[in-house]
């Protein structure tokens, strides 16, 4: 009996055993970080190291506790991945302290330590073995002086030499801290090693963290020189403009996150300028996502706008202040980023569904930012929330950001190069489309000379007793000039002379319809003022807002003429201005009469015709070739006169004809 009871026994005994072994190991590895946060062994890394283990910590001031030999035994023992609220559940102690133990060896006598501040606080102090180390800002009174800069400060020798290192930080965490995602301390704010290589890994650092945003700023250049390049010959199109405003924005975004890494700055403006900035890059892509879909925003959608970004900026420069509060800063831009972030997508996706393909092509990436944009707003509010803050921030970093090869790439970065991609793509098809539309063009300007050869006759009818030497020039490939010259049965001639307003195509269109008119009347009438009657009633509501000048002349073989002008310059007679009777343009109102003047041309005589392109010839310093100067050079010959206009400065159609009565047989044109 007494054996099997005794083998009962231990039977029994076993799973106790085992129960109180697995107990005994579970507590050993919880008590592990509290072993792990007695020293940290900085004589086995061999590069530099975040001072990432547990540290002791403790709330309240005193100037003891910097000092090596204290005992911080008694002290919490605090994981610095964790959230600080965590451990302060029900308080919010304005200064904290920090302490850990670094082991280290005589040959690390260049050892120094870099903080990276962002996350730190705003107001400070290190201390190692109860020397400062390094500060910043004021902990009591508290007053906060710079932000954002990394710093390095070398560790005295002598300090290093002992092997041993007490690191002490005193903190200021301001109430507004104790609502960040991580107050206080952090994992990766302190970094020990030496300074060499700590600069150099804080350039790999700053390289593999900002190669995302810099490959944005760069696809971003890239597009939007293409786009100054097209708005600086489509002035219309203001989207290139804002897609311009769009890259020079990120361009500062980058420029200033670079510089508050490298350069303090007072807090003031520090937060100022970054909420300026990120105003700006939001505000930027809505007016450039209205420009592409041809929105014009109405009064009441600008002052909503106004209000919105007011607010936005409000809570950004207020961000640091503590009459802040989490529910103030997220009504304060919560306006702001439904505009951008709900309002925008909706009016893409309504464009796309109407059949504006631009508008999907952007759809993409705008859906995609906004994604990203919503889910960091409602991580930054669970983080508001004391229990959820620390699996809030670290939930949305994960989410946020992965690792490709050496490079910290940020979720936003791959959706920002989306968007300059998505907008490349459409500036290339645009720039495709112009390329077709500009050799659809060029044909059609090859036709229009063909028209042209209509408007400006190469060879003019030889008139006996008469020669006619003529030159026209335009001031574009085609133009708005014309003139015909014709024999009539009384061996005179006939000449019809006028200018179309505007330039290019079509003007010259208008002309074809003129000269067409002309030579069927001329084949009915040689009366100027009948020629001009008809040529009125055919123009009406033809010109499409615009007017043509014409003047019309009938000379028989003994030179007697008569010249009608519906609001033409006058020629000049033998260097004298004729005196023509004023008269409205063709195609202004119905039912004109053209009073006619009267002259002789005598043998030998010539009388110039010509165009106002002469007369608005304009040189340098914006000065007019005037009326003086034409009838000094009426007494030139057609092509002396044009060329001296031109060498004066061309800005429009220059015709100029010259009708001498003579023998001579008529000259051909230049």
């Amino acid at each position: 009996m007494r054996g099997n009871a005794l083998s009962d026994l231990l039977r029994a005994s076993r799973p106790r055993a085992v129960w109180f072994v697995v107990l005994a190991l579970t507590w050993l590895s919880a008590g592990l970080p509290l072993l792990q946060g007695q020293t940290f062994d900085a004589t086995k890394t061999q590069k530099p190291s975040y001072l990432d283990a547990p540290w002791r910590a403790r709330a309240g001031d005193d100037p003891a506790w910097s000092h090596p030999d204290y005992d911080d035994s008694a002290w919490m023992l605090v994981d610095p991945h964790r959230n600080l609220l965590e451990y302060f559940p029900d308080q919010r102690p304005e200064i904290l302290w920090y302490r850990i133990r670094v082991k280290a060896a005589p040959y690390q006598a260049a050892l120094s330590m870099e903080l990276e501040e962002f996350h730190l606080s705003h107001a400070f102090e290190i201390f190692v073995n109860g020397r400062r180390l390094m500060a910043n800002g004021r902990i009591s009174p508290y007053r906060p002086y710079t932000d954002f800069a990394d710093k390095v400060a070398g560790i005295q020798p002598d300090q290093v030499a002992s092997g041993s290192l007490v690191i002490a930080v005193r903190v200021h965490v301001s109430k507004r801290e104790w609502l960040a995602g991580t107050p206080g301390l952090s994992d990766d704010n302190l970094m020990i090693g030496r300074e060499a290589g700590i600069r150099d890994t804080r350039w790999l650092r700053w390289i593999t963290t900002y190669a995302g945003m810099f490959l944005s700023v760069l696809l971003g250049l890239v597009v939007g020189v293409m786009a100054m390049a097209l708005y600086s010959v489509q002035r219309e199109r203001a989207e290139y403009l804002w897609i311009g405003c769009v890259a020079v924005s990120y361009l500062a975004q980058f420029g200033w996150t670079v510089l508050l890494r490298v350069q303090n700055l007072p807090l003031s403006l520090a937060t100022g300028c970054d909420g300026i900035l990120l105003l700006w890059t939001i505000l930027a892509p809505i007016f450039m996502y209205l420009a592409f879909l041809r929105l014009r925003m109405t009064n009441w959608q600008g002052i909503v706008l106004g209000i919105a970004s007011v607010l936005a900026l409000i809570e950004v420069v207020g961000a640091d202040y503590e009459w802040m509060s989490p529910s103030m800063r997220l009504a304060f831009s919560m306006p702001l980023l439904l505009i951008a972030y709900v309002a925008i997508p909706i009016l893409l996706l309504v464009h796309w569904r109407r059949g504006n393909h631009e508008a999907g092509i952007l759809l993409i990436p705008a859906l995609l930012q906004a994604l990203v944009a919503d889910f960091k707003v409602f991580m930054g509010a669970l983080a508001w929330i004391p229990a959820m803050s620390t699996w809030a921030y670290h939930t949305s970093e994960m989410l946020t950001h992965f690792r490709a090869g050496p490079f910290n790439v940020q979720l936003v970065d791959v959706f920002n190069w989306l968007f300059w991609i998505s907008l490349g793509i459409i500036l290339v098809f645009r720039t495709v489309r112009i390329s077709r539309e500009q050799a659809r063009l060029e044909g059609e300007l090859e036709a229009a000379r063909q028209v042209q050869n209509i408007i400006v006759p190469e060879n003019s009818d030889a008139v006996p007793g008469f020669s006619v030497e003529s030159v026209y020039r335009p001031a574009q490939q085609v133009g708005g000039d014309f003139y015909q010259v014709w024999p009539t049965p009384d061996e005179g001639l006939l000449l019809v002379l006028g200018d179309v307003s505007g330039k290019g195509l079509p003007a010259a269109m208008q002309v074809a319809v003129l000269v067409g008119s002309v030579r069927t009347l001329a084949q009915i009438t040689s009366d100027p003022s009948e020629i001009l009657k008809e040529m009125n009633a055919r123009l009406l509501g033809r010109t499409g807002g615009g007017f043509s000048t014409c003047l019309a002349l009938h000379l028989d073989a003994d030179g007697n003429g008569i010249l009608a002008s519906a609001g033409h310059p006058a020629p000049y007679l033998n260097g004298r201005e004729l005196d023509v009777p004023g008269a409205l343009p063709l195609g202004i109102a119905p039912f004109q009469s053209y009073e006619v003047c009267r002259f002789i041309l005598e043998r030998g005589g010539h009388i110039t015709f010509y165009s106002d392109g002469v007369l608005e010839a304009q040189n340098a310093q914006g000065e007019l070739l005037g009326f003086e100067r034409v009838r000094e050079l009426s007494r030139l010959s057609a092509k002396e006169i044009a060329d001296a206009a031109s060498a004066f400065g061309q800005e429009d159609d220059i015709t100029v004809v010259v009708i001498e009565r003579g023998a001579a047989p008529a000259s051909q044109p230049h």
